[in-house]
């Protein structure tokens, strides 16, 4: 009863996904500026609070849509493995709370707690940050890398190309273009589609 709920969960984001338009925001090749949020233990975080970083995964996220709910662990994976190497995850939650009670900062709190996430989850409560990258969905990742004083975007889009099941994802973007960047090549395949629950937008 669990999955059938979820996956009518996900087709419910899915059409609501196929009548709504991205917002305009970062393309891939812009300069990326540094944003300033609380993360849930109160603690203001930027990305240059990331002294030794090389670059950031950046996933705009939630706790109550399905998809989110379904990449939790591989979000977390990403950390484990690409935190160490100077590429950190920073999860930020643009939802309205008005509009997803789930969402607010206290829910944050908890969801954070619950699953032990090893990145900074980070609440957007102006969804300036989101509007700033042109985040449309949840996930919707987005790989900046540092270049000398600058922050460049080089890869927008999904996760992987598998939705429901991790093992069954034969594209691995994130993690493709993350190896990519460190080797100091260029990032094959710079943008997918992000699918997701949309952002809920205040009203």
């Amino acid at each position: 009863m669990k999955k059938l709920a979820l996956l009518l969960s996900m087709a419910t984001c899915l059409f609501l996904f196929s009548f709504s338009s991205d917002k305009k925001g970062y393309q891939v090749g812009d300069d990326v500026v540094d944003f300033n949020l609380k993360n849930t233990k109160g603690e203001m975080i930027s990305l240059a609070s990331y002294k030794d970083a090389k670059g950031f995964i950046i996933v705009f996220t939630c706790n109550h849509c399905p998809f989110s709910v379904a990449y939790e662990d591989r979000i977390i994976a990403l950390q484990a493995k690409y935190g160490a190497k100077g590429f950190p995850v920073v999860a930020i939650n643009s939802n309205n709370k008005e509009v997803v009670p789930e969402d607010s900062y206290e829910e944050m709190i908890k969801r954070a707690a619950e699953k032990k996430f090893n990145f900074n989850y980070l609440y957007d409560s102006t969804q300036e940050i989101a509007h700033q990258f042109g985040a449309a969905r949840t996930p919707h990742v987005f790989i900046v890398e540092k270049q000398k004083s600058n922050l460049k975007m080089k890869y927008i889009g999904a996760i992987d190309d598998n939705t429901d099941e991790p093992e069954a994802a034969t594209k691995k973007y994130v993690e493709s273009a993350v190896d990519e960047i460190l080797a100091g090549k260029e990032v094959t395949t710079p943008m997918t589609k992000a699918i997701g629950c949309t952002i809920k937008w205040k009203k």
